[in-house]
C-alpha cells in the first residue's frame, strides 16, 4: 500500500515545490540582509519543517545559500554575499590607501572612540579593519575579532578585552552591521549593494 505522500494548504505535494522557491522567502523579506530560519520557510512554503530543512540544504549545496549553526540547536541561512566578490578588492584595510565609501566615512566621523592624536587614529584604523573583517566574514564572534584584528591593530591598547571595549561600541553604529542581541554572540554584517565592500 503506497504511503500518503506530504501536501501543503494548496495540496501541492511538498517533494515537487522546487528548492528556488525558498529564496522567495529571502527575497520578499523587508529586510533583505536577515538571515532567515527554517520556521520563515516554512511559512513561505506553507510546508514541513523537514521539507523546509531539504530544500535550504539543497540550495547550501548549489551555493545559493549559506547556513550557520546559532546556539545549540538553532540554524540560520543567507544569500552569501560572496556572491559578489569579483567587485571587491582583495583588502580594504585602511593601511593601504584605500578610501571608505561616504556612508561609511559620515559613521566614522560620528562614532565616539577613546583618545586623541596618534592613538584616535590608530584606534579608527583598528574600527575599520573591524569593519573590513565582518564584511569579509559577514558572521563572526568576538573571538574572531580578537584573533584575526587585534594582533595586526591592538591600537595602543595593552590587552584585546581593553581593545575590544573600546572598538565594538563603535562598530555598532556603522552601516550594515548587525550587533548580537543582548547575551548573544554573533555579528553579522547585513550589507546591501550599497555597503558591499568597496573600501577603494
Amino acid at each position: 500500500m503506497a504511503t500518503e505522500r506530504d501536501r501543503n494548504n494548496h495540496g501541492q505535494y511538498s517533494d515537487r515545490i522546487p528548492p528556488e522557491a525558498a529564496l522567495e522567502a529571502f527575497d520578499e523579506r523587508e529586510d533583505r540582509g536577515r538571515p532567515l530560519t527554517a520556521s520563515d520557510v516554512m511559512e513561505h512554503l506553507d510546508c514541513s519543517r523537514r521539507t523546509a530543512h531539504n530544500k535550504l540544504n539543497e540550495l547550501v549545496e548549489d551555493g545559493a545559500l549559506q547556513t550557520r549553526k546559532v546556539g545549540a540547536r538553532g540554524r540560520v541561512w543567507w544569500v552569501p554575499i560572496e556572491a559578489k566578490a569579483e567587485s571587491r578588492p582583495t583588502t580594504g584595510r585602511a593601511d593601504e590607501g584605500e578610501t571608505p565609501p561616504t556612508a561609511v566615512q559620515e559613521a566614522m566621523r560620528t562614532v565616539d572612540l577613546p583618545g586623541s592624536g596618534p592613538a584616535l587614529e590608530a584606534r579608527r584604523e583598528a574600527l575599520l579593519a573591524s569593519y573590513q573583517y565582518l564584511i569579509d566574514h559577514p558572521t563572526a564572534r568576538k573571538s574572531d575579532f580578537l584573533e584575526n584584528v587585534y594582533p595586526d591593530h591592538p591600537a595602543a591598547f595593552e590587552t584585546d578585552e581593553g581593545w575590544w571595549n573600546a572598538i565594538q561600541p563603535a562598530l555598532k553604529e556603522l552601516p550594515g552591521v548587525d550587533p548580537p542581541e543582548e547575551r548573544g554572540h554573533i555579528w553579522n554584517f547585513l550589507g546591501s549593494d550599497r555597503f558591499t565592500p568597496t573600501l577603494g
